[in-house]
């Protein structure tokens, strides 16, 4: 059985949950989330100690999504009320970030811009030529759209030139001038 499944989720004043079925849907102020749970698995909301329990049979597969199913509700309440953010650079000579409505362009040394739609539900700003800041209540989008946009140009290891999370460490190899 698993440890993290037993806990239960503390919800937030200011965060409507509802459990319908197999949908649990979680509402607050930075917007609303739904997931589908699976039938192996049993959420149920007390509405009057404010938390949502998850409860799986003892078979494999439902402690298999016991834990996993616990961390995505909490996940859904960390959204609507924090949010999430990822942020990203742009390293080298020449490259450069910009946002033009709904689209992100990034020209970094391909022949043409590459330009990516940002997805409903994100919203992305560029502080500066060098910089993406990525923001939503949904983590799974946030995490997705970052590393869509930074699998344009993955940081290489002999300059370092590409897109990178802020604060990434990239291992720089020596080159064939240093054997």
């Amino acid at each position: 059985m698993s440890r993290i499944g037993k806990k239960p989720v503390s919800v937030p004043a200011g965060v409507q949950v509802s459990v319908d079925n197999s949908v649990v849907t979680v509402e607050g102020p930075k917007g609303k989330l739904s997931y589908t749970h699976r039938p192996e698995v049993q959420v149920a909301y007390d509405d009057a100690s404010r938390e949502v329990s998850v409860t799986a049979g003892t078979d494999r597969i439902a402690s298999a999504y016991h834990g996993l199913t616990r961390s995505l509700i909490q996940n859904m309440v960390v959204g609507v009320v924090q949010g999430y953010e990822k942020r990203l650079e742009v390293v080298g000579v020449g490259y450069i970030v910009s946002l033009q409505g709904q689209t992100l362009s990034l020209r970094v040394g391909y022949a043409n811009e590459v330009r990516k739609t940002v997805p409903e539900g994100l919203q992305v700003t560029c502080p500066d030529q060098t910089h993406v800041v990525i923001r939503g209540c949904d983590k799974q989008l946030v995490g997705r759209f970052a590393a869509e946009v930074r699998s344009v140009r993955k940081p290489e290891p002999y300059k370092g030139k590409g897109v990178r999370y802020e604060g990434e460490h990239v291992k720089i190899k020596p080159g064939k001038a240093a054997t």
